[in-house]
């Protein structure tokens, strides 16, 4: 990946208490600063494939709250999809990989203090301000199956974020995952998501896992730090089980509140919400045209790439195409059965 920075961090760069979303003048940790200003750099001098300014943006009307952009841009200028086959395949270093990269698109490399470094890179056809890509040790050409250490680098960099507009995702392969090298997205979204504080129930206490009450049902986690081994173990189990049943998922991680079955209205979101989604797997070259429903669309941020859907989306219509996309009751009781049995 060639010489460039490194971000070193331990426990204490942790931020406890976080700003509400939507609030003006929130503080900028160590980790916001460098990576905010080294995103600007980079879009600055024109290593995007398109320049991201400020996106056109409407709350569609509703329960739901569903955060609709329109960014035209990132459907017509993005790098063309891999062909996924399977949620296992292989790495295949014949195709692009993030050690293919220009090494002008790596911004730093984030290092826990004695331990494995991840490259921070960004991602040139970004869908928000400071979207970039974490790949833990990239050299290592893992595929994009989920591991310790990509599950706990993406807790730990939401927790490095002052910000709670800062997220982190995942999409597997057959979760609309366009590169089959390990990777997690992170931006900043600067807009409050439903699911920060949508009720949940727990479902097995062993591994403090619940499930949250609201459409699109998932799978929730919770913490606050610092201790993180529990819950990274505890999410790895699940999505192991997934990946051996050649289930597509989607992963998303954001600051919110704890788990419990009613709404929390208060301000505090100083944990971090870890959902994950099993979905229908969708095989082959992605169709770019389509309405792909991946870790942001679950989470209820919906990037539209003409004005047309853009302008006419609706609650009801976006919930019909997400439906399209999750697994069947049956198949969903059938996991659930599974995994009580095997966790």
């Amino acid at each position: 990946m060639g010489d460039c920075s490194i971000f070193t961090y331990t426990d204490n760069d942790f931020i406890g208490k976080v700003c509400c979303s939507g609030q003006q003048n929130r503080g900028r940790s160590r980790f916001d600063i460098a990576l905010r200003s080294g995103w600007t750099e980079k879009r600055n001098t024109g290593l995007f494939r398109y320049r991201l300014d400020e996106l056109e943006t409407r709350i569609l009307p509703g329960s739901r709250g569903y955060i609709a952009q329109l960014n035209i841009m990132r459907g017509t200028e993005r790098r063309k999809p891999q062909e996924i086959l399977s949620v296992r395949q292989n790495f295949d270093p014949k195709q692009f990989n993030f050690n293919k990269i220009n090494p002008k698109e790596l911004l730093f490399e984030l290092k826990r203090e004695s331990e494995r470094k991840c490259s921070v890179i960004i991602n040139v056809s970004p869908l928000e301000f400071g979207h970039c890509l974490l790949v833990p040790e990239p050299e290592k050409c893992f595929p994009q199956v989920l591991t310790h250490l990509a599950v706990q680098t993406g807790i730990e960099t939401v927790l490095l974020s002052a910000d709670p507009g800062f997220r982190v995702g995942f999409n597997s392969l057959g979760g609309f995952a366009s590169v089959n090298h390990l990777h997690l997205h992170g931006y900043y979204l600067n807009h409050r998501l439903k699911i920060e504080s949508s009720p949940a129930k727990l479902v097995l206490p062993n591994l403090n896992l619940y499930e949250l009450v609201d459409f699109p049902s998932g799978f929730l986690f919770y913490t606050q730090g610092p201790n993180l081994d529990l819950v990274v173990k505890a999410i790895c189990s699940l999505t192991d089980v997934l990946v051996d049943h050649n289930i597509a998922h989607n992963l998303f991680l954001t600051r919110g509140c704890p788990p419990q079955m009613e709404p929390d209205t208060s301000s505090s979101r100083n944990g971090v919400r870890v959902i994950v989604w099993p979905r229908l797997s969708c095989f082959g070259a992605k169709e770019e045209s389509a309405f792909n429903v991946a870790l942001c669309e679950l989470a209820g941020h919906l990037p539209f790439k003409n004005r047309q859907d853009y302008e006419s989306a609706t609650e009801e219509t976006v919930q019909d195409i997400i439906q399209k996309y999750l697994l069947p009751q049956e198949e969903t009781a059938q996991l659930k059965e599974h995994l009580m049995k095997c966790l």
